[in-house]
């Protein structure tokens, strides 16, 4: 189809069924497949887990098949073919924005914006958009990113399409190069404070905001803003059952609406997919 009909994409894009970002419960339920196209790969110890883009498109079917799941964040060739899988019918579709920070580059932390488009967004009748804000005060790069997310946020608004922001304060670990995400209560607080305040307005923007490991922390993060949050997942880990704890706790607070995971959900530890998912739906 790809090779002989490469206008499929846009007319499947085009009968869509659409629908409201939140549905009845009031809760929005987001699987994530956007890593490989920042080059990261790796699950857990398996370097190349989300190489193969057949086993990944099925874990993504399986998932968007479970009941209670809203939708799918991945970057234009992954969504392109779930489209024309049929695998997109009522559901919440989110671009990932920018992922020209690739997995251990120099330049990583100057995040360009590789991937969707506002307009492609619109021009495809997605319902959202998502960008990745990495903050680390020696790096130069980060000025780029942060002038680049404030803009696209105003035309994301002018569009009135939300834009899930997800800010971390990070640094470059001087031992291997590699660029590691503060999750301690105080860089969490400060990287919303700074992502609340980009752009022309905050009407479309929410918050894709990590969990810290003590719940009482967490309620004092998500006091540092009034916008709409959902959860993000993280990498898969040996003890999943406290992280499904720790993000039942964050679900209670009153701003944060709902999860938006990926390689946990996807890639878990005993290999069940489903039963990864239904385990997070019913947190919500």
């Amino acid at each position: 189809m790809r090779t002989r009909h490469p206008e499929a994409v846009a007319e499947a894009a085009s009968r869509r069924g659409r629908r409201a970002l939140l549905g009845d419960s009031g809760r929005l339920m987001i699987v994530a497949a956007d890593h490989p196209a920042r080059g990261a790969l790796a699950v857990g110890d398996r370097p190349l887990a989300m190489a193969n883009r057949l086993d990944l498109l099925e874990r993504l079917c399986l998932a968007l098949s479970r009941p209670g799941v809203d939708g799918v964040l991945a970057t234009a060739d992954i969504l392109d073919d779930l489209l024309l899988l049929g695998a997109l019918e009522d559901k919440v579709v989110m671009g990932s924005m920018n992922r020209g920070g690739l997995a251990g580059a120099a330049f990583e932390l100057d995040d360009r914006f590789t991937g969707h488009r506002p307009e492609d967004l619109a021009r495809l009748g997605f319902d959202a958009g998502k960008l990745l804000l990495r903050i680390d005060h020696s790096d130069p790069g980060s000025l780029t990113t942060l002038a680049t997310a404030a803009r696209t946020i105003d035309a994301m608004a002018e569009r009135r399409l939300p834009v899930f922001v997800e800010p971390f304060l990070s640094h470059r670990d001087p031992a291997d190069g590699r660029v590691r995400n503060d999750l301690s209560p105080d860089a969490v607080t400060t990287s919303l404070a700074i992502a609340s305040g980009l752009a022309g307005t905050s009407a479309y923007t929410w918050l894709k905001v990590p969990v810290t490991d003590d719940p009482d922390d967490m309620a004092r993060v998500m006091e540092t803003t009034t916008l709409p949050a959902v959860l993000l997942g993280g990498d898969v880990g040996p003890d999943q059952d406290t992280a499904y704890e720790r993000w039942r706790a964050a679900l209670r607070l009153p701003t944060v609406q709902g999860l938006v995971v990926g390689r946990s959900l996807l890639y878990p530890a005993d290999g069940d997919v489903a039963a990864a998912v239904d385990t997070a739906v019913a947190l919500l």
